[in-house]
């Protein structure tokens, strides 16, 4: 599990290590581990380190410092490095170390409004992780410069532009694009949460002995091992019921997928038994006629089901309500999406939530962005996007596990307890999708739950985090041979996602 901080508690970090060290030792520790990534990029990229171009874009501060005494490095070891500086307060003692292993340093505004970058690598060091908002001129122009070089763009600490606390971009065009990006001592929230990670490119976390004075994360991305430990294979005394029951309610005359592709979902949820909730006897046929190991329940009173998966395609009429209602009132974890979400930011819904909440049951939300806001919550944090923030703040507030859909789908619980995932691609938005993530986590929590005694919130955040983590990995799965993606192929490659989790964490 790898923790994700804020820029906040980064700072108090390091000025605790630094007053165990002598002056510059930190900085000299980052620029070395920079330095080496550098140079084996290099020897990979081109063979050798020697005669390679390198091109440092430096600003002030200890950022620029850090770039520059690791270009430093490479220049030592034949690398032909030409530093471009954004100020006139660049770090001294790194400016110094740099003209003294043969490197040229120009003034950036030397070369006009559109400067030729002719390099191999590029590294980035305009701005560090206290860097908000667009880049100014001429520094947005470099980073266009450096885009249209084609050389490998390499940021240090967090890629110029990107709000390192927030993962916003405030202008797509005045900001770094990296291939890779090289972070200091532990990954930062904006290098995960989009759409930050999608200018990060590869994030490389640089060992410079931080985890010594950081304190422990409440926000992480999720690992093998706590994926495979929320869909455990079965032990040889488990049987259907031991294993955890799942309830689905889902679906309509008007929304039939919905109700096959959360069932399907479910399905591969780990759960030894999934029972769909029969409020259209048609709609109950056809389930059955797909998945025949799939037993239909007349109502919400089976003290067999261990969790519930409710919303896809179940409608938003007065019926639709009642059952919602009805079954908020029932004890099981719960996963509650797309319509059951609309009807929960009515009034009814809502009363009925928070009477649910207040007896202590277990509420995973899953929305996405426009279900968010419908539930009356804002993604801003002043002038940008804090998507993190915002899902923890809902998650407070309604006592519930909060899973915010979209790119780096966020999972906060009440505690600030929270997840970022890091596999989910852009496959993973077709029709549908969403249900068959909703059936997923909803079995997915009903066999943790089954098994365990004091299942909590935060629990029920790593298991909603793994369920996410899953539904990533089966859109991988069926991406890669470059064919179009439907719900149907994430839902075929779901089993496979589970095997691969499970095999990957019993090697190891």
């Amino acid at each position: 599990m790898s923790g994700v901080y804020e820029v906040a508690e980064v700072r108090r970090a390091e000025e605790a290590l630094m007053a165990s060290l002598p002056d510059g030792a930190l900085m000299q520790r980052a620029a070395r581990r920079l330095e080496l990534i550098c140079a084996d990029i290099l020897a990979d990229l081109r063979g050798s380190v020697k005669g390679a171009r390198v091109v440092v874009l430096v600003g002030a501060g200890n950022n620029g410092g850090d770039a520059l005494w690791a270009a430093a490095g490479l220049a030592r070891r034949g690398a032909e490095v030409q530093a471009f500086a954004f100020s006139d307060q660049m770090h001294p003692e790194g400016a110094q170390a740099l003209r003294a292993a043969g490197g040229h340093i120009i003034a950036a505004q030397s070369l006009g409004d559109d400067p030729q970058l002719d390099a191999d690598v590029i590294l980035d060091g305009i701005l560090g992780i206290g860097g908000r908002g667009a880049l100014r001129s001429p520094a947005d122009a470099y980073a266009r410069a450096a885009t249209a070089s084609g050389a490998l763009i390499i940021a240090v600490d967090v890629p110029s532009g990107v709000d390192a606390d927030t993962g916003a971009v405030a202008d797509p065009d005045c900001c770094m694009e990296a291939d890779v990006t090289v972070t200091f001592g532990c990954l930062k929230h904006g290098l995960v949460v989009a759409p930050g990670r999608f200018r990060a490119g590869e994030v490389l976390v640089a060992d410079i002995g931080l985890e010594q004075t950081l304190e422990p994360a409440r926000c992480h991305v999720i690992d093998d091992e706590q994926i495979a430990e929320s869909v455990p294979p079965p032990m040889d005394a488990d049987y259907k019921y031991s294993r955890g029951v799942v309830g689905v309610l889902a679906g309509s005359s008007n929304f039939r997928g919905a109700a096959l592709l959360a069932t399907g979902g479910a399905r591969c949820g780990n759960a030894g038994m999934v029972r769909f909730v029969d409020r259209d006897e048609s709609l109950a046929a056809t389930v059955v006629q797909h998945f025949w190991d799939v037993v239909i329940a007349p109502g919400f009173t089976d003290q067999r089901v261990t969790g519930w998966a409710v919303g896809p395609g179940m409608g938003t009429d007065d019926e639709a309500q009642r059952a919602l209602v009805q079954l908020l009132s029932h004890p099981q974890p719960m996963v509650v999406d797309a319509d059951a979400l609309r009807l929960i930011a009515q009034p009814v819904g809502r009363d009925a939530l928070m009477a649910r909440v207040q007896t202590g049951a277990v509420t995973v939300l899953t929305p996405h962005e426009g279900e968010f806001i419908g539930l009356g919550f804002d993604l801003a944090r002043g002038a940008t996007s804090d998507r993190c923030g915002a899902v923890v703040r809902a998650a407070r507030e309604l006592n519930c596990v909060v899973t915010l859909k979209g790119p780096g789908t966020i999972t906060a619980a009440p505690s600030g307890f929270s997840f970022i995932d890091d596999r989910g691609g852009a496959e993973l938005g077709t029709a549908g999708s969403g249900d068959v993530l909703t059936g997923l986590m909803g079995a997915m929590l009903a066999s943790v739950s089954a098994r365990s005694h004091d299942f909590d919130l935060d629990q029920a955040a790593q298991v909603a985090a793994a369920a996410v983590a899953l539904h990533g990995m089966a859109g991988e799965r069926a991406a890669r041979y470059g064919a179009p993606v439907t719900a149907m192929d994430i839902l075929a490659a779901l089993p496979d996602a589970i095997a691969d989790i499970r095999t990957s964490w019993i090697a190891r």
